[in-house]
Formats: C-alpha cells, structure tokens, sequence
C-alpha cells in the first residue's frame, strides 16, 4: 500500500485521538505503527487511535476500535466514543442522533445532544473478579492491595475496560505518578488496569484524575470517570447524578445502582490531515 491517508485529529476534555475512517479507506495498523503514530516527537500525537468501521451486524451502525499509545487494543474508550459520535456524523458517515457501535468490549450507545455533546450508554459495571480480570478469591466492593512499600483500598469493576479506584483526599498533592503505574501493572490484574484516584467534593461532585493502562495519565478519562462514580455509589459516598471534574474539564455521570452507567460529554474535532502512513510502516518494520 502507498499513498497518503486522511486522518481527524479530535479531544474530548484534552483526552486526544487521531482517528481513522476505515470504511472509506481501509487501514492496516501494527502495534508500531500506532505507537509512532501516537508519538507526539515523531508522529503525529494522541492519547489513543480511534478506527471507524462497517458493521455488517444488524442493529449495529459500526465497529469502533481503540488502540493506546502504546499499541494494544483495549476494550472501551468513553471520551473516544464522544468523538466518534460527532466524527460519523460530521463526515457523512450517518445522519442518526443516536448510534450503536461495537467494540471488543461490547456493544454502546451514542447519543448526540445539542451544543456539542454526547450522551454515552456505557452499559453495565461488571464486579465479578474473573470478569475484570482481577485475580480475588471472594469479590468485594473494597479490595486492599499491596504496593511496594505501602498498601491501597481499591474498588475494581469493568465498563468494557478495568478499573482500580481509590478515594485520597486531595487530588491534586495523591501520588498519581507514582502509584498509577504501580496499580497498573500490579499482578493482581492479568491485562493491566486504568487505576483511578477520586477525590470527594461533596455526593454529587467528585474530582478524578487516572493513569489510563498504556497511555499513562491522562487529561481526562470518560470510562475512569464512569468507573469513580460507580465506585463512589457502592460505597455510598455519592448521589445518583454526580459531577466529575477531570483536569480537562467536566463530565456528567449518573447511575442508578443496576442498570448502565450514563456519561454526558463535549467532543471536538481539532483539524483535518493526511499522512503517509504506510510510508511510516516500512520505517517501522525496518
């Protein structure tokens, strides 16, 4: 393959995309060439690539694929799913308000809202441990886990991806640099997890940051946003529509207890390019 690729570069509270519309020009992407992608030196920088594909299920408007910087293909994205609800419909690709997408997580629901927003279906919060996967013997709404020199209480779900989230006191001085790796690539999580740190402001407004599995922290996170909330509401800490303040800007999160998890959200496109990607690929496979 030769030729140049068009790409939308697009954020949602700074969480930042490079995405890809495969159903017009079908890509090929290896776990290097996304990371040069993703590159903010060498290529050309994001949080994560976003894929754009047919769906051939019926019901399902299309698949969408995530990749962190990384390289890996994770399971969820929420802020990524904002931007790929205004991304389909500000190219043509549909002309529906609300969209189904699949992804290797499960099936979503877009929702696009006046003013730029859009509202998420995030389905259910997943708490058994195999399910995560978090290796427990019993599950439990808080888990201690052991760090190298001290230990933390955690709540551990999925919404499509896993989550570790912890309360601390103070978002701003919690060691998210420190203990977010650490949290990630604990052995007690056999694929990695997004380890999240919230910070109470009262029950319906918290303060989140996370260390997202393969991108490192973030400056925002829709799914971490999602998983603070539903750890807060197990705990009985927070109301049922709560307020999520991420260093990017703000989140609308609300859950009933039982059944999805409902995130509300901008999303933006920032500019339009091209890139010689597979020009890019025989650099990688050099």
């Amino acid at each position: 393959m030769s030729g140049l690729v068009p790409f939308t570069k697009m954020q949602g509270l700074g969480n930042d995309f490079v995405v890809f519309d495969a159903v017009r020009h079908p890509v090929a992407l290896s776990p290097a060439l996304i990371r040069r992608i993703a590159d903010r030196h060498f290529g050309i920088g994001c949080d994560q690539v976003l894929v754009v594909e047919s769906s051939g299920e019926p019901g399902v408007d299309f698949g969408y694929r995530i990749f962190n910087a990384d390289g890996g293909e994770v399971e969820q994205c929420g802020n990524g799913a904002r931007c790929f609800a205004r991304f389909v419909r500000e190219h043509g690709l549909t002309d529906k308000d609300e969209i189904r997408v699949r992804t290797c997580g499960g099936l979503m629901t877009l929702t696009l809202k006046p003013g730029g927003q859009v509202r998420v279906n995030m389905g259910g919060a997943e708490l058994r441990p195999a399910y995560v996967p978090f290796r427990a013997e019993t599950q439990q709404i808080v888990y201690t886990l052991p760090l190298a020199d001290h230990a933390v209480d955690v709540t551990v779900l999925a919404l499509g991806n896993p989550h570790a989230v912890q309360v601390v006191a103070d978002i701003d001085t919690a060691p998210v640099l420190v203990d977010g790796p650490r949290i990630e690539r604990h052995a007690w999580f056999p694929r990695g997890v997004n380890a999240g740190f919230m910070q109470i402001v009262d029950r319906t407004h918290v303060r989140v940051r996370v260390y997202e599995r393969g991108a490192g922290e973030t400056l925002a996170c829709g799914s971490g946003a999602c998983a603070a909330v539903v750890a807060g509401r197990l705990r009985d800490l927070l109301d049922e529509r709560v307020v999520v303040d991420l260093r990017g800007g703000r989140l609308i999160v609300q859950w009933d207890g039982q059944g999805p998890v409902w995130m509300e959200g901008p999303a933006e496109s920032v500019y339009e390019g091209q890139v010689d990607l597979y020009g890019w690929h025989d650099q990688t496979a050099k």
